[in-house]
């Protein structure tokens, strides 16, 4: 039953309609004024972003609606290069007084940089581009009926619930949609339609008698499709396997601290590549630019073509290309056609993620179309793109990855994490751990994690399955910048074994 609260929400939560024809026409309208004022007011280059962001969520808990929220945001933002410097304005005033008043904030922007800026931007050169571009997705998800998103998440709960033991559950929807336009003095104008999809829940179970508690949340990962992704996926049986995998937790012995062999699933070792390959090879890190908000890199340019990254077995890959990557672009903010590219190869580390103006700050290092802002009113600035370990040609499987292995451990699900300002030092819990003997998976375990230093995790990788077990997991909400802003990025990869990784015990000490 839903109570009076809920249908008002419901009711209130009407689909977001997409831009029309007319709008759309409009946008190649303000592009061509906001040029011609931008090069009327000498810049060397300038570009129009105009974009509308649609979210919408819903919240369940128990047998209740939580929340049911939808919002919408839509307007621009103009940026000048002029006399070496960068100038940024933005505004949700479509009138050409506003438009007019913009450039001339961004004018005057540039103006002042250049006044105390030391080294001119360059920019690499880029060939003007016209497109159309639309993400892979077939279902539109902002056209499902919010009373069927809610009666898909009480089943999930309903389904937890039905263990006996289960004390609480979460679940929500949720759904993101960007309507981009770029326009630039080059002669670009690019359209670009993105939509996002995720389902999550977390479960909990109680041991009242024992002030005891163990959680085991969804393993589905967020994706850049539709609705389809979310039929898909088979929420409703996962969350009563959850449920059971709760209650196991909370009978599971604590793991014995020492030395394991570790077999990490996809839906694990996604954000262990994230924080110490994804945020180590940004390149404004790893030249100190981005301290200020969670630190910079270990690997410095002087590393550059000759760090053993990690054993032959590391191939990590950069790429805005793949297909359902929350970082999948046709073209970045910059008008940039999406790459992609080896960070790591061969456990050798080759390469930075970068923008178009990052090209040659380090000797031989190229554009890879890594320019990104989260809204129409955020400057641009270098963003991660999808980085996952590729696993090339093997033809190993996780049967025989676990086969290989005396004394270990079955990581699966992310968990907490902690990490270093440099990218270097790490620790990693999970969702569900068990033990593996002798080549076989036996009891569940609890209270897991595993430390250790970036180059000497990867350097005890001796084992990838091949690609027929390659998963794409990620993030809706990877923050970066001072103001911070939040980018959607993948990272793929098959189940992969570790030799020899320190593991702890999280579980509280009598």
């Amino acid at each position: 039953m839903f109570t009076r609260r809920d249908v008002l929400a419901l009711a209130a939560a009407v689909p977001l309609a997409r831009l029309n024809a007319a709008e759309k026409a409009d946008r190649d309208r303000l592009a061509d004024m906001a040029m011609e004022l931008a090069k009327k007011a000498g810049a060397d280059y300038a570009d129009l972003r105009v974009s509308r962001y649609d979210n919408q969520g819903v919240f369940t808990r128990e047998r209740q609606v939580q929340n049911v929220s939808s919002s919408s945001s839509y307007g621009y933002g103009v940026r000048v290069l002029k006399k070496g410097a960068w100038g940024f304005a933005a505004t949700n005033d479509f009138r050409e007084e506003a438009l007019t008043q913009a450039v001339k904030d961004a004018i005057a922007i540039a103006e002042a940089n250049a006044a105390i800026q030391t080294k001119p931007v360059q920019l690499a050169p880029l060939d003007k581009h016209s497109a159309v571009w639309k993400s892979a997705y077939k279902i539109d998800p902002f056209t499902i009926p919010i009373e069927r998103k809610v009666d898909l998440l009480m089943k999930v709960n309903e389904a937890a619930l039905a263990t006996k033991g289960i004390s609480f559950v979460s679940s929500y929807l949720r759904a993101v949609r960007e309507d981009r336009y770029f326009a630039s003095t080059l002669g670009s104008r690019i359209q670009q339609d993105i939509v996002r999809s995720h389902a999550q829940f977390n479960v909990t179970a109680v041991d009242r008698a024992k002030g005891d508690s163990q959680s085991r949340r969804s393993l589905m990962a967020p994706t850049q499709q539709g609705w389809e992704a979310i039929e898909a996926y088979p929420l409703v049986q996962e969350a009563a396997q959850a449920g059971e995998e709760a209650m196991m937790k909370l009978k599971a012995p604590s793991v014995a601290p020492g030395a394991y062999d570790l077999l990490l699933h996809p839906s694990h070792l996604w954000l262990t590549i994230h924080e110490n390959c994804g945020h180590a090879t940004e390149l404004d890190r790893a030249l100190g630019y981005e301290a200020n908000y969670a630190g910079t890199s270990f690997l410095t340019p002087d590393k550059l073509g000759k760090f053993q990254y990690g054993s032959k077995w590391v191939n990590m890959k950069a790429d805005r290309t793949q297909p359902h990557g929350l970082a999948t672009v046709a073209y970045d903010d910059d008008g940039a056609p999406a790459q992609e590219w080896y960070l790591v190869r061969d456990g050798v580390f080759i390469d930075y993620q970068t923008t178009r103006e990052q090209e040659g700050l380090v000797p031989g290092v190229k554009a890879h179309a890594c320019t990104h802002a989260d809204s129409w009113s955020s400057v641009v600035f270098q963003r991660m793109p999808n980085v996952s370990l590729d696993p090339m040609d093997s033809k190993l499987t996780e049967a025989e990855l676990m086969d290989g292995i005396d004394n270990g451990i079955l990581i699966i699900g992310d968990g907490s994490f902690s990490i270093d300002q440099q990218r270097y030092n790490f620790q990693f819990g999970g969702q569900t751990f068990w033990e593996i003997k002798k080549g076989k998976k036996t009891q569940m375990l609890r209270d897991v994690a595993y430390q250790s230093r970036t180059p000497e995790f990867w350097n005890s990788c001796d084992g990838v399955a091949g690609r027929a077990e390659y998963k794409l997991s990620g993030a809706f909400n990877d923050g970066k910048g001072e103001p911070p802003q939040s980018n959607a990025v993948s990272h793929g990869c098959t189940p992969t074994r570790f030799r020899g990784v320190n593991v702890i015990s999280t579980g509280r000490t009598a």
